[in-house]
């Protein structure tokens, strides 16, 4: 985002945070809510261009919010809505995405009062795992032929019952509306969100054989030392690695495996 997209959705970060510290507020609900504002937006190009047009006033454009809306949403949905409108967008589109946000963080911040934050964030990580193994899986939830529908009920036929309630509407919202988003990328999101939850990073590690608790113990600190914050472990296991640890924070790759080893040794002999 750029420079006023990105004060704008911090903006709307803290009166979220607000909110939500309220522990009267729904925080399941508040999420339904933002998320059927993000759809209609994104479905309605020219209301999102007049909410976010900067020739008129901000009071307008929250009065316009609040007819369309009114009677529709919760007043917490409503007011933080509002507040969005009123400030400046560089692009329609940002309101749109930071919308969805709002909404994905208003169902992370439900399974964080419920003390179940970790399990969503475990089953969005396997989950991500487990379509990137399967190409028929990967098809099916990101084919453009089959009905929003279809893709429900194979979503819950697959978690309904298996996964927290909040992992499933998270996986769900982001297959039946992508919004332009791959799969993958989407789910790595989530992941990142609920880590932001508590000021967390997302580690990646990729091992040959499992980490025993006390490894990742360790593993965990040592990373939090390096970074300066709160590290969550996501684990996966590869034979293919030949031992030793592939970390992964953001863009950065911390590779110390046996296989990246000897393919530097095979680079320098064929030099």
């Amino acid at each position: 985002m750029n420079g006023a997209s990105r004060e704008a959705l911090a903006a709307a970060r803290e009166r979220l945070d607000a909110l939500t510290d309220n522990t009267s507020v729904d925080a399941a609900k508040l999420g339904g809510e933002l998320a059927a504002v993000t759809a209609l937006l994104d479905r309605e190009v020219s209301l999102r261009r007049v909410l976010t047009d900067p020739s008129k006033a901000g009071e307008a454009k929250a009065e316009l919010a609040g007819r369309l809306l009114g009677g529709q949403v919760g007043g917490e949905t409503l007011d933080l809505v509002s507040g969005m409108v009123r400030s400046r967008w560089s692009r329609s589109r940002a309101l749109v995405d930071a919308l969805e946000e709002l909404a994905d963080t208003s169902d992370l911040t439900g399974a964080q009062q419920a003390g179940a934050l970790d399990e969503v964030e475990d089953e969005v990580f396997r989950f991500g795992r487990i379509v990137s193994s399967s190409t028929e899986l990967r098809s099916a939830l990101t084919d453009r032929a089959a009905s929003a529908a279809a893709k429900s009920e194979l979503l819950r036929s697959l978690l309904g019952g298996k996964a927290n309630p909040v992992t499933e509407r998270l996986v769900v919202r982001l297959v039946t509306h992508p919004r332009g988003r791959g799969l993958e990328a989407g789910l790595e999101s989530l992941s990142k969100l609920a880590a932001e939850r508590r000021s967390r990073m997302v580690a990646t590690v990729t091992t040959a054989v499992p980490l025993s608790d006390v490894q990742k113990q360790r593993l965990g600190g040592v990373l939090a030392k390096i970074y300066g914050r709160q590290m969550h472990l996501n684990l996966d296991v590869d034979p293919a690695v030949l031992g030793g640890i592939v970390v992964r924070v953001g863009d950065e790759v911390i590779d110390g495996t046996i296989a990246d080893r000897l393919s530097e040794a095979s680079r320098r002999m064929a030099g």
